[in-house]
């Protein structure tokens, strides 16, 4: 008998409890709502936002703004000074440094030891009990897991309060019986140096017999790579054998599936989407053949939804789980248990079911080409980039774009710099495949481009090999759950990428 069927035992109840998803939604988020009121009913916000007199959901609404980062910032930097019972009961050691923003100003997000284990791990066990539900044959646990994370940012610590990715705060809380059966170790782990972090991986994890693995598909592919060539093997199974599954999250993995694909053959191979973010664990791929996520909800997290259009707006219309529409793209706010108020995480989301709730991530609500009325998200670029790489056999390492707004010709379009892990039979032709996928995706788009009046045909200027990594390294950001953001409203990541592409 395998460890993986003795231990599976222990996520059955779990996986039956999760069955309420699809019955009790409604009461499950109720439920979660009513909880946080009363654990932060004494906190100040609390005592400001009248929690004790909250009966209901609209009571809710009314008596808590909707908030961003900069609503909380100067309650979170009194949090992080070591203050009691700011936004959450107690004082919160832990905040995860976001990599949410192109700048270098930073966000702290509080992480309070009920978040820790009510959303952030109890989100890693959820992903265990539903791929095992999927998989009853799996070997999961006769094998190690490799994590890839990020590091601490001691620079950033203050007495009484520290500061790290978000994913070396899981690795530095987990239980150390999981150290057991994960590599790399966690000195290599917490490594903030990425090049070096990974080259230190690939060889630890060498001889191991590795049967999962966790992480940015971005960076775990550069990990990945390099066990290669240190492996001189050409298939990641002829290293781990018994490889069987890959939780991915933090960027889009439609870009990277054709080569993971080339590296791992394996016909047993899993693949399984995760939504987790500095702010909190929301979704999961609970059906293999479904891309959509299943929301989770009965966490420490309560979500509201707010249609895009609306983002900025004076008044914008909120609406709880119960009023959200299918195929309408929202922006997500959560309340949680690490004091988190109706906050606006930044990412944007599509339902594709209500029985159960399940959906995609669309992009964010800074992420986006309006320019011109076209509307362009990040979930368009996504499969306008499959439509063109299964056209022209290219694959796509890494990409941005944004407008151009007016050249020296008095014409607009949009440019797109990528970096190609294997070039198309021609860019012109890539380029066409892309602009008519956009227009077949995008009604506002088309619009756009109807007889090339508004927008003209759009522009892709091929990246150097190393260029986006080379752009993050500049930030300070290489590794870890830092990305490039793929779309911009505005020129300035992408001038600065041109800039260094000469």
């Amino acid at each position: 008998m395998s460890l993986t069927s003795i231990v599976g035992k222990a996520f059955l109840p779990r996986q039956i409890k999760l069955q309420r998803h699809i019955t009790d939604a409604e009461t499950l988020q109720a439920t979660v709502l009513r909880h946080l009121l009363q654990r932060a009913a004494n906190t100040e916000y609390g005592r400001n936002h009248l929690f004790n007199n909250t009966r209901s959901y609209d009571d809710f609404a009314r008596n808590v703004p909707v908030n961003t980062y900069e609503e909380l910032k100067s309650d979170i930097d009194r949090m992080r000074h070591g203050e009691s019972d700011v936004l959450w009961p107690g004082q919160v050691k832990w905040y995860a440094k976001s990599s949410g923003t192109t700048n270098d100003k930073s966000k702290f997000i509080p992480v309070s030891q009920e978040g820790l284990q009510h959303i952030h791990y109890q989100g890693g066990k959820d992903v265990v009990a539903l791929y095992l539900r999927n998989n009853p044959h799996s070997r999961l646990f006769d094998g190690r897991s490799l994590i890839l994370g990020g590091s601490h940012s001691p620079n950033y610590n203050l007495p009484g309060s520290l500061v790290g990715d978000l994913s070396a705060i899981l690795i530095e809380n987990i239980n150390p019986l999981a150290n057991l059966v994960r590599v790399p170790k966690k000195q290599t782990a917490l490594l903030s140096d990425f090049e070096v972090k990974r080259d230190r991986i690939a060889r630890e994890t060498l001889g191991k017999n590795v049967t999962n693995i966790s992480g940015v598909p971005s960076w775990m592919m550069s990990v990945l790579v390099r066990v290669l060539e240190l492996s001189g093997k050409e298939h990641i199974e002829e290293v781990w054998p018994n490889l069987e599954v890959f939780f991915h999250g933090g960027i889009a993995f439609t870009p990277y599936r054709s080569q993971y694909e080339k590296l791992i053959t394996s016909p047993k191979m899993h693949y399984m989407e995760t939504y987790n973010a500095s702010e909190g664990f929301f979704g999961i791929q609970n059906d293999p053949s479904d891309k959509s996520m299943l929301l989770m909800l009965d966490y420490d997290v309560f979500y509201e939804f707010m249609p895009v259009d609306q983002v900025g707006m004076p008044n914008p219309t909120v609406v709880p789980l119960t009023g959200v529409e299918l195929n309408k793209n929202y922006a997500m706010l959560i309340s949680t248990s690490c004091g988190l108020w109706r906050y606006m995480i930044g990412d944007t989301v599509m339902f594709t079911s209500r029985d159960p709730y399940k959906f995609v991530i669309t992009g964010r609500t800074k992420y986006f080409i309006n320019a011109f009325g076209e509307e362009l998200i990040q979930d368009n670029a996504e499969n306008g980039l499959l439509e063109a790489c299964r056209e022209t056999g290219a694959e796509v390492k890494e990409y941005t774009a944004a407008p151009v707004f007016m050249d020296q010709n008095a014409k607009c379009r949009h440019q797109w710099v990528i970096e190609f892990a294997k070039l198309p039979d021609s860019i012109e032709h890539f380029a066409d495949v892309l602009d008519k996928s956009l227009q077949q995706i995008n009604s506002d788009y088309e619009a756009k481009r109807f007889h090339d009046i508004t927008l003209q045909h759009l522009e892709v200027v091929v990246a150097r090999q190393g260029l986006f990594d080379d752009w993050l390294k500049s930030k300070g950001k290489l590794g870890g759950q830092h990305k490039v953001p793929r779309l911009s409203n505005n020129r300035t990541v992408i001038d600065e990428v041109l800039e260094m592409n000469k």
